[in-house]
């Protein structure tokens, strides 16, 4: 019996995919529910499982874009099993990785044995003070085209031992090309603007130095800095609706419940996974769920389902190193909160200088429809947050707070 695989919908509002990688090769034998495929679609990339054991026959190629539904593969069911196992693409491809030897580079420039090159390519070169021969030519019969001589390089002399010059051109992600039209999308339809600010970690230190072995304990997940952020957050945005707002053509859309969105790092990229109704977690439930999300997105397991919607963004760029940036719009969001490095500095307190761990924050948001006021305040009332943590959230109880 002969299968058609057809591409599945990986989620609402989305089209066509793009087959990024095969992980079979074409007559290979797969297994049920083994991973044939990673497609990418314009919101994550995921993996193709096959829906029966068989011998495999491809029916697109990589980097093709393929319609929801349509037949990417079939699947010979009646064919038995071949004995011995079937290198994946993988497989094969370490081995020839591994195996393959390297021939020295001579230290002189190469000459090529090539036909002659265009007119356009002859002027492009005379500009360049570039020889045809030295180049090689990818037209017919060798011959330097226009584009041979726009990607040519004047010659820098003889090269040191071991020194490279190559170059690859090589197609972005689906998810990628998506990313970099909302990103320059949200640099030509917002009115971004940045507002920054300084904050005291210590009272956080002091808790965490307190309670974070117990907590870790009893829960099996870190007291982070990630839980103080979220609450934090939540109660500004409550303070300031417009933050937790977005434009919608020419009406606001306010929202009466917090989602926010954290932005981690997988495989694929940064990726941006939801935790729904923050306001209703606790410092447990907030760390479970960034942990959760994390291992999900790291792992690959990430679904449209769990980066879709968010009200508002964090994003931490002191696991990096980051001092300060600028971060840019989630959209639909109207604002971004950058948490950055935490630095050891000399800061004023009750009128002498200490040494505290300082990190800058800073809150990009859409001036449309936050004004510097909100924004301004909005950022405020984090910092009060995080510097009187005890006070503004824990009512005053700690181990209540915590769950201890």
């Amino acid at each position: 019996m002969i299968l058609e695989m057809k591409v599945p919908s990986p989620g609402e509002s989305i089209t066509e995919v793009e087959i990024a990688e095969w992980l079979v090769e074409d007559g290979d034998y797969v297994e049920k529910d083994q991973a044939i495929a990673e497609v990418d679609s314009d919101k994550a990339t995921l993996e193709l499982p096959a829906e029966e054991s068989g011998i495999i026959t491809l029916k697109a190629e990589e980097g093709d874009a393929v319609a929801v539904g349509e037949v990417v593969c079939l699947i010979d069911t009646s064919a038995k099993k071949p004995e011995g196992s079937t290198e994946t693409k993988g497989e094969s491809e370490k081995v020839k990785e591994e195996t393959k030897t390297l021939d020295p580079k001579p230290l002189t420039q190469e000459t090529y044995a090539t036909g002659s090159a265009s007119p356009a390519a002859k002027k492009i070169l005379a500009e360049k003070n570039i020889t045809a021969n030295t180049i090689k030519g990818t037209g017919k019969d060798g011959r330097v085209t226009k584009e041979d001589a726009i990607k040519a390089v004047p010659s820098m002399g003889i090269l040191p031992e071991g020194g490279e010059r190559g170059t690859e051109r090589k197609k972005l992600s689906m998810l990628r090309r998506k990313v970099a039209q909302r990103l320059v999308m949200v640099k030509n339809e917002t009115a971004m603007l940045t507002t920054f600010n300084e904050v005291n970690m210590q009272p956080i230190f002091d808790l965490r130095k307190e309670f974070k072995e117990d907590f870790k304990a009893k829960y099996g997940v870190s007291l982070g800095f990630m839980s103080f952020f979220t609450l934090a957050i939540v109660r500004a945005l409550k303070m300031y609706p417009d933050v937790n707002s977005m434009i919608d053509g020419d009406f606001k859309i306010s929202h009466d419940f917090q989602d926010i969105s954290i932005a981690v790092s997988g495989p694929k990229g940064l990726m941006v996974p939801v935790i729904r109704n923050a306001e209703n977690l606790s410092f447990r439930g907030i760390e479970s769920e960034v942990k959760r999300l994390a291992i999900r997105a790291r792992d690959g397991q990430i679904t449209i389902d769990e980066m879709t919607g968010g009200t508002f963004t964090i994003t931490n760029g002191g696991i990096f190193g980051s001092m300060l940036s600028t971060p840019i719009i989630n959209p639909p969001q109207s604002a971004i909160l950058g948490m950055h490095n935490i630095v050891q500095r000399p800061m004023a307190v009750n009128d002498e200088v200490v040494i505290q761990p300082i990190m800058y924050v800073a809150l990009s948001y859409d001036h449309r429809i936050i004004d510097g006021r909100e924004s301004v305040g909005f950022l405020v009332a984090v910092k009060e947050a995080l510097e009187n943590p005890i006070e503004i959230l824990m009512d005053n109880n700690p181990k209540k707070a915590l769950e201890m």
